[in-house]
């Protein structure tokens, strides 16, 4: 321990330990005055900046160990002594912690990983710590946590047999409730392609039947409680099937997202119950808590400022290396079509013989001096709608442009503009919304976290927003070069596209070359392996595919268009 608080039965521990090499973990260990070894209750933070000192954790700590167990509460990344991102005061330099963990997810989605990668690893470096004092009995151990606390409780309670009992809180649902009520959340609460193959919440409680499980929950929690007693109907019947039914239960309370004092009681009943072989009534206590600064374990108060330390970003960095060099080993003699059909098969895009033309439907005009804008709606084979703008000068060249815009078909298309240049050069120009841009986008669009919801639902359902949108620029491509135009004399079509967008813009030239004379990018990253180190990613996410880096980099993809242009 870095330093001891002796208090009324029981001390505090601020210990420092290492995940891996390089990152370290900061924790408070609860341990009371009793005898050991005693059985040992890990406490997964919820979302707060405190984390491992929020005041409902320190009550978690508190509860076990006024029942004589101990306790560790321990910081995870992105929260309490653990920001991955600092601003110049050594602080952290996003207010919310959910940002770090949609920020670290950026990178790690790219080599196929996720933030839950490094959420469980610690959580499981956790229990190797309280299993290694010989305070603790190793083969008595819990784990609870709330909300975000809950979510990992649910992760390590199905996959690491040394949890003996477990009580996630506010967090136990479905996916069906959640996507019909609030969506997708957290970064970490996401696993790629999990709704998919069938990976639903009261899947983290059978995996771990019949152990001990609590469900702690309550009304009004956004985790829909519907869902939550639809999770516990599937677990009571399976620990009814295999014998023991009164392993699992459920503990409802009026209120909102968070643990009410009688869910803490009751979920130290629950522990004491399995891991203490007590029954005794536990009394609803109010715990004094401690203040953040008497509980940190780092003289800075950042683990990111200590020698040696390496961030998520650092160790996402070091594994996009490594899968740079496999490719270049794995892939040295790829042709173009071999690549071209990875990109397919990744993206689990259809073949261009099975894609019908889109239809278009005329929404009215408006007038500009020196040309019009025809306002319309492109209707794909699939029933998808792409609003979309045509531009028009008097006499339009046969040579025409799909701009492309993080923004949208407007992005470029104000007065004196990118789009009314090229209009006023001769050029007839189509711009669209992709997927989630412009009037397609939901509310939780940000320019840090991009459409963050809808991503994370595609990416739920193993599929990603790059892949949709690819199919949406090349139904863009097939209006533009066939309007008003024979199916055998196609119009020259240029390609042009802005921020993000340009990754889409690259794939769709990568593998339809022939469909467009001239791919120009503007301020467009270089390469996603650039992108995985980078701490502030912002506007990324929503243009990642899971993985994608096992298989080929933007460069890869450029190899295949002659003559990309690029403009910084």
């Amino acid at each position: 321990p870095v330093r001891t608080i002796q208090a009324d039965g029981y001390k505090i521990e601020c210990v420092i330990f290492d995940s891996q090499p390089g990152p370290r973990i900061t924790a408070n260990l609860y341990l009371p005055a009793a005898a050991g070894p005693v059985p040992a209750v890990v406490v997964s933070s919820g979302h707060s900046r405190t984390a491992k000192t929020a005041d409902y954790n320190q009550r978690f700590a508190l509860q076990m160990v006024r029942l004589g167990m101990a306790a560790l509460c321990f910081d995870p990344i992105g929260q309490g002594e653990r920001s991955q991102v600092l601003n110049d005061q050594h602080g952290p330099e996003h207010e919310g912690t959910t940002t770090e963990h949609f920020l670290v997810g950026v990178g790690s989605i790219l080599v196929g990983r996720n933030t839950a990668t490094y959420r469980l690893h610690d959580a499981m470096r956790a229990v190797d710590y309280v299993c290694s004092r010989s305070e603790i009995d190793p083969q008595r151990i819990g784990f609870t946590g709330c909300s975000g606390g809950g979510t990992m409780t649910s992760y390590v309670m199905a996959l690491d047999e040394r949890i003996a009992c477990a009580a996630p809180a506010c967090y136990i649902s479905t996916f069906r409730r959640l996507i019909e009520t609030i969506g997708p959340q957290d970064a970490e609460q996401n696993i790629f392609g999990q709704v998919a193959f069938g990976l639903d919440h009261p899947d983290y409680l059978l995996l771990r039947a019949p152990k001990p499980t609590l469900i702690s929950s309550t009304t009004q929690d956004f985790f829909d409680i519907d869902g939550s007693w639809q999770a516990f109907r599937q677990a009571k019947r399976t620990w009814g099937i295999l014998g023991y039914p009164e392993r699992v239960d459920l503990v409802e309370m009026a209120g909102t997202h968070g643990v009410q004092p009688q869910n803490l009681a009751t979920i130290g009943h629950w522990f004491q119950r399995w891991l203490l072989q007590s029954d005794k009534a536990v009394a609803i206590e109010t715990f004094a808590v401690r203040k953040e600064q008497e509980l940190l374990c780092t003289e800075q108060g950042q683990v990111l400022l200590l020698p040696g330390e390496k961030s998520v970003f650092d160790l996402n960095a070091a594994v996009a290396a490594e899968l740079a060099q496999q490719r270049q080993q794995k892939f040295a003699a790829r042709t173009a079509a071999q690549l071209q059909q990875t990109i397919r098969d990744v993206l689990k895009l259809r073949p261009s013989d099975q894609r019908q033309p889109p239809v278009m439907e005329d929404r009215g005009r408006v007038i500009r001096t020196g040309y019009h804008i025809d306002r319309l709606v492109l209707k794909t084979d699939q029933g998808h709608l792409i609003p979309g703008l045509t531009w028009h000068p008097p006499v339009p060249s046969d040579e025409a442009y799909l701009y492309l815009h993080d923004a949208g078909k407007t992005g470029a298309g104000q007065p004196g503009g990118a789009i009314e240049k090229l209009v006023q050069a001769g050029f007839a120009v189509v711009s669209v919304d992709l997927r989630n841009q412009g009037e397609l986008q939901s509310g939780s669009a940000s320019p840090l976290l991009t459409d963050w919801k809808t991503f994370y639902l595609a990416y739920l359902l193993g599929d990603s927003l790059v892949a949709k949108r690819v199919e949406d620029v090349l139904n863009s491509a097939d209006f533009v070069a066939y309007y008003q135009k024979p199916r055998q004399q196609p119009r020259r079509v240029h390609l042009v596209a802005e921020g993000q967008s340009g990754i889409v813009a690259l794939h769709a030239a990568a593998l339809h070359p022939e469909l467009f004379a001239s791919v120009t990018l503007k301020q467009t990253p270089a390469s996603w392996t650039s992108i995985v180190g980078s701490s502030s990613p912002a506007g990324q996410l929503d243009s990642t595919v899971h993985g994608v880096l096992r298989y080929w980099d933007l460069p890869d993809l450029e190899s295949l268009v002659s003559g990309v242009k690029r403009v910084e």
